[in-house]
Formats: structure tokens, C-alpha cells, sequence
């Protein structure tokens, strides 16, 4: 193993950008930078050997900066969607920035991407993990409590990330981190995925509105477009006349996975016929957003020159449900006064 560091440039407001590559014994190589914690590339073999990078992103630090796809970003304090942009914790109304319609995404408009975490090797350069830090200030894009934040990215020998995310904060606040790679596993700049073949581990799933707010019902998958619980082309059922894939154009929902409470499982996998190449997700979170990349564009030119127009990639967003603090119902995405968040994801890569 080895992790090498390098400059990535820097933003259009002059912030110096780290890019950590870290090599492990089969030449399978992760590359992440400290703006955003953002993972960069992924490098796997395909069945004959050759080398490709399934995450789609960009080559320079100003894209990244921007950002409006949210490629390979760290999201916090909150994934995913709040409906009315606001919520209530312990009496008090908290109001966050509209900048998804009338709702919050991603935590509004001063994303993580726009900062600079602070990159460390928890193992030396001679190790296979990066950590990145952040502290977020009560009332950062308007959840309350100091928030000390880290996620830390560890290549295994066996060609997993293991991502495993650590927050506490000095006030009862909410945290719902995830990473929002998207992914080809035909390589970037490949084309569509929607040939790529999806198994999800879910039996139901939470529908929302016109504005990707769910509603708070808890559908079965069986008879619908949502059922991959048996392996299926991403492309098979996408434009099947069902309001869900109309309002989100494709899909764009998250996943109430099976085994809630047991720990780290099996969630999920995408397949590529053509290159052999496989990818699993594991985690111990309740939910899964699954993207289709249905608002991919190309305000930036990709990494290589690449085009990413919609459907390119693929996300697999491990997460509370959206909107969950705004359904008590739900498990909720709060954590009380030095209460230590804690959660883990793996994407393993492997050849059929």
C-alpha cells in the first residue's frame, strides 16, 4: 500500500487543493482531494485485466468548487431532501435555504464541496487510509451545534473503499452524511448505464411528490417499476408510464433496505456485462438513495474531456431517509448533545 500526495490546483478564490492517491498491492488506485473530501477517481480491473476509473468527476479543483451534480462529494450536515427548507428539534423551528424549489437539498446552496477539509494519513504514507476533518460552527447552512466532523477512506487489498463517517456536536442536531459518487463501471466517459444490471436489497420504497419530497408511505416494490430485489437492466423498466420515474424523470428514490438494525450488510449491486466488472455496497444505514443521474449535464467538461450527459453514472447515496426529521415515524437522523454518530459504507470491486 501506498498513498501518494499532490497538488490538484487550486479554486477560482485561490484555496490550494491536496489530492491523496492511494495504491494498493493489485494496482487498484483511489484518488480523493480535501475540498469537499470528494472521492476523485477509482481505477478497477475489468475481467481481462485492464484498468479503467468507474467514477465519473473532473480534473481540476474550480469544477469541483461548483460542482452542480454533486460528483463524488462528501454531503453533510444533511443528505438528501427537507421539505419546507425547515424542522423543528426540541421546541425550536430551524429554517434552512430553498435552493431545491420550495425544499432543501444536499443542505442548500453552502455545500461541503465548497470547503476545505483538513486531509491526514491515519496510517503514514506507507498506509491505505485518508481522513478528512471538519469543524462546522453552530448555525452552519442553518442546523444548530458546533459539529466536529470526520470521514475516513480506506483502500483494502481485497479492491473495497471502506468509508466510515464520525460526527458529534455540542447541541442536539441533525447529521445524515453520505457520499454522492456516481458510477459507470464500463469507465468514465463509456456512455449510458442504463445496460448496466442493478440488484437492490429492498422489498419497499418511499414515493414522493413532484418535488422529490416523500410522503411518508412505505411501498412495496412487488408489481412496480422499484422491485430489483432480482437483478434487472437499469434501462428495462426506466420509462415505464408510472408516476414516480414521470416526476423524477428515471430514478431518483430512495430505498428502504432489508435487515434494518443488524449492522453492516448487503445492500446492493451494479454489474457491467461487458466489462465483467462488479461493484457491492454494504452498509449499516436504514436507506439508499438510488440515482440514475437523471440531471447529469455538462456545464464542465468531464475528466479526460468526457461528456456527461444524462444517465452516464449511477449513484448508490446510503443515508437516513429523506425528509426523515420532518417524519417522526421514521429513524431519525438526530443525535443529542455529544451523542457520537457513527456509520460505515463499503464499495467492493470485483470481476464475474
Amino acid at each position: 500500500m501506498a498513498v501518494k500526495i499532490q497538488s490538484f490546483g487550486k479554486t477560482e478564490n485561490g484555496v490550494e487543493v491536496t489530492l491523496y492517491t492511494i495504491t494498493n498491492g493489485r494496482g487498484t488506485e483511489c484518488s480523493l482531494i480535501d475540498l469537499g473530501a470528494a472521492w476523485v477517481t477509482m481505477k478497477v480491473r475489468d475481467r481481462n485485466g485492464t484498468f479503467a476509473d468507474v467514477v465519473i468527476g473532473y480534473d481540476n479543483a474550480e469544477a469541483y468548487y461548483h460542482n452542480p451534480t454533486s460528483c463524488g462529494e462528501c454531503v453533510g450536515r444533511n443528505a438528501n431532501r427537507i421539505g419546507g427548507a425547515a424542522f423543528e428539534l426540541e421546541g425550536i423551528r430551524y429554517q434552512l435555504a430553498k435552493n431545491n424549489n420550495d425544499n432543501n437539498l444536499h443542505s442548500g446552496p453552502d455545500k461541503w464541496v465548497t470547503h476545505l477539509f483538513k486531509g491526514s494519513l491515519p496510517d503514514g504514507e506507507a498506509g491505505n487510509s485518508v481522513r478528512f476533518t471538519k469543524f462546522s460552527p453552530d448555525g452552519e447552512q442553518g442546523f444548530p451545534g458546533n459539529l466536529d466532523f470526520s470521514v475516513t477512506y480506506t483502500l483494502t487489498e481485497e479492491d473495497a473503499l471502506r468509508i466510515v463517517y464520525e460526527a458529534s456536536a455540542d447541541q442536539t442536531t441533525v447529521i445524515n452524511p453520505t457520499n454522492h459518487a456516481y458510477f459507470n463501471l464500463a469507465g468514465n466517459g463509456s456512455g449510458d448505464i442504463l445496460q448496466q444490471e442493478v440488484w437492490i436489497n429492498a422489498d419497499a420504497f418511499t414515493p414522493a411528490d413532484q418535488w422529490s419530497i416523500p410522503t411518508g408511505e412505505i411501498r412495496p416494490v412487488a408489481g412496480t417499476p422499484f422491485d430489483f430485489t432480482e437483478k434487472k437492466k437499469i434501462g428495462r423498466d426506466i420509462g415505464a408510464d408510472y408516476d414516480q420515474l414521470k416526476f423524477a424523470g428515471g430514478y431518483d428514490h430512495n430505498f428502504a433496505l432489508n435487515e434494518q438494525g443488524t449492522g453492516l450488510r448487503h445492500a446492493a449491486l451494479l454489474t457491467d456485462p461487458v466489462s465483467g466488472r462488479r461493484m457491492d455496497v454494504y452498509t449499516d444505514l436504514p436507506g439508499m438513495q438510488f440515482y440514475t443521474g437523471n440531471g447529469l449535464k455538462n456545464t464542465y467538461p468531464g475528466k479526460d474531456g468526457a461528456d456527461y450527459l444524462p444517465r452516464t453514472g449511477v449513484c448508490f447515496e446510503t443515508q437516513f431517509y429523506p425528509d426523515a426529521v420532518n417524519k417522526p415515524d421514521w429513524q431519525q437522523p438526530v443525535f443529542k448533545k455529544g451523542q457520537v454518530y457513527r456509520s460505515e459504507t463499503v464499495y467492493s470491486f470485483s470481476v464475474e
